[in-house]
């Protein structure tokens, strides 16, 4: 099954792929690499969730977040690629957290984004290498950003 079929038998709806707010590109492709920027959690009505975990947000809501900014990932590979097909694997996933000091499940938090990669792109190609890490704040105080690389075909 292609990754755009998978895409349509989970009935995922994607959001709009988010537009640059500052002086950067969404993607940049190099050679069978596909570098996509820090995206943040974007709901199909084009806003964007907000909170710290851990303060606003429980850490299950942070993985929804985590799920959402992964979404828009997709919406953003479709944008630019036309097609999730054409990605070949998942590389690397870095995955940040806006979060209170004491809060630790950062990894938790960041599954939300991997498990949905995985379900597009199966266990094997889905699955990369990857960071999860704690941050005192993110832009507009969204609970969850996260950037990646990706293989193409």
């Amino acid at each position: 099954m292609t990754p755009d079929t998978r895409l349509e038998k989970l009935n995922i709806l994607l959001p709009p792929a988010p537009k640059p707010v500052g002086v950067y590109k969404p993607v940049i492709q190099d050679g069978k690499y596909l570098y996509v920027s820090g995206h943040g959690p974007v709901q199909t009505d084009g806003s964007l969730i907000f909170g710290r975990v851990g303060n606003d947000l429980t850490a299950e809501e942070g993985k929804v977040a985590a799920r959402q900014v992964g979404l828009a990932i997709l919406a953003t590979l479709k944008s630019n690629l036309g097609t999730l097909n054409r990605v070949k694997r998942v590389i690397k996933v870095l995955g940040m957290v806006n979060c209170t000091p004491e809060f630790l499940q950062h990894p938790f938090v960041i599954n939300g984004c991997s498990e949905l990669f995985s379900e597009i792109w199966g266990e094997e190609n889905g699955i990369g290498v990857r960071s999860a890490v704690g941050m005192g704040s993110l832009p507009d105080n969204i609970p969850v950003e996260v950037e990646a690389l990706f293989e193409l075909i």
